[in-house]
């Protein structure tokens, strides 16, 4: 037995009084309604209908069945409308698992452009530098680097490859000098990524091609790019970030390149938009990927045109 239909039957024939015309308007045959009623009735192991040929009177636990019976079926119609809602309504609460040491650089305007467009989404972000399962842990969509999600059956859409740079202060350059080469770097004061985002093996490519290896001392560590930038200005030493982290303070000269002939080498992060299953997605997560997408093809793009690199 089909039981929430054989619910609207009987709450059909209630609220007529006729099983011929309960059929009518569910455009069933009367047989066919008899007996969803006969199959309730063996089922509760109660009669619910006293009937004759001529009239049909509810029993009191046909009375009481038919209000449960009533309840019931408009409190499952408001879930399903509800939650149908979801998928053409972006509306509710979307999770959001970031990078930790982009977002705390690049995620804000995003979100204050994307809530701006959608205001009746709301925000619920989730910094961590390791890695996620983003199903399991009940995340609507991930802006993270490859080594940072567990779950294979994603969606993953390339939003930008993040640069780094070897950057000191003036302050710092002025006081132990300008390295000339990868070499030179051993007899400076290294501020390091902690050994969980990068080893102490660092690769510079020069601009012939030719490749430099160096193994860097960290003279200070730490898994936070916010604080590594603070050190940086503070004189401490030098130190290698993404750079659209450091792009203000290039511009403004707080900070100087270091090695400016050499491109930090394979310490690219490609930086991806990810989200369980392409069926089925809700409006709210649908609307912040393609929103993202966008932003980061052209809004962030224009704003950053170096420091960006579109994939």
């Amino acid at each position: 037995m089909n039981h929430l239909q054989a619910m609207r039957v009987f709450l059909k024939v209630a609220e007529n009084g006729s099983f011929g015309r309960a059929a009518a308007s569910l455009e069933l045959s009367n047989a066919v309604v008899t007996r969803y009623v006969a199959l309730l009735e063996s089922h509760l192991n109660t009669r619910l209908v006293n009937r004759t040929t001529r009239s049909l009177a509810l029993t009191e636990a046909g009375q009481a069945y038919a209000e449960g019976c009533r309840q019931t079926l408009e409190q499952l119609d408001a879930m399903e409308s509800a939650v149908s809602r979801s998928a053409t309504d972006s509306s509710g609460t979307l999770k959001l698992v970031a990078f930790a040491s982009f977002s705390l650089f690049g995620l804000t305007p995003l979100l204050q452009r994307y809530r701006a467009h959608h205001p009746k989404v709301k925000l619920s972000v989730t910094l961590l530098h390791r890695p996620v399962d983003l199903i399991e842990e009940g995340f609507d969509v991930g802006i993270v680097v490859p080594d940072q999600v567990r779950t294979g059956t994603l969606i993953n859409r390339t939003l930008f490859r993040v640069r780094p740079v070897a950057v000191a202060s003036r302050g710092y350059i002025d006081a132990r000098g300008m390295p000339a080469t990868p070499a030179c770097l051993a007899a400076h004061t290294f501020l390091a990524p902690s050994g969980s985002l990068h080893n102490a093996e660092w690769s510079f490519l020069a601009a012939n091609g030719k490749e430099e290896t160096v193994s860097l001392e960290p003279a200070y560590s730490v898994n936070n790019a916010v604080m590594l930038r603070q050190a940086a200005l503070a004189d401490m030493g030098f130190t290698i970030l993404p750079e659209h982290h450091v792009a203000a303070d290039l511009m403004s000269g707080a900070l100087a390149r270091i090695l400016p002939g050499y491109h930090v080498n394979r310490a690219d992060k490609e930086v991806s938009l990810v989200y369980p299953g392409r069926r089925h997605v809700s409006a709210k997560t649908r609307s912040f990927v393609d929103f993202t997408v966008s932003y980061f093809r052209s809004d962030a793009a224009t704003a950053f045109p170096s420091v960006f690199q579109n994939s």
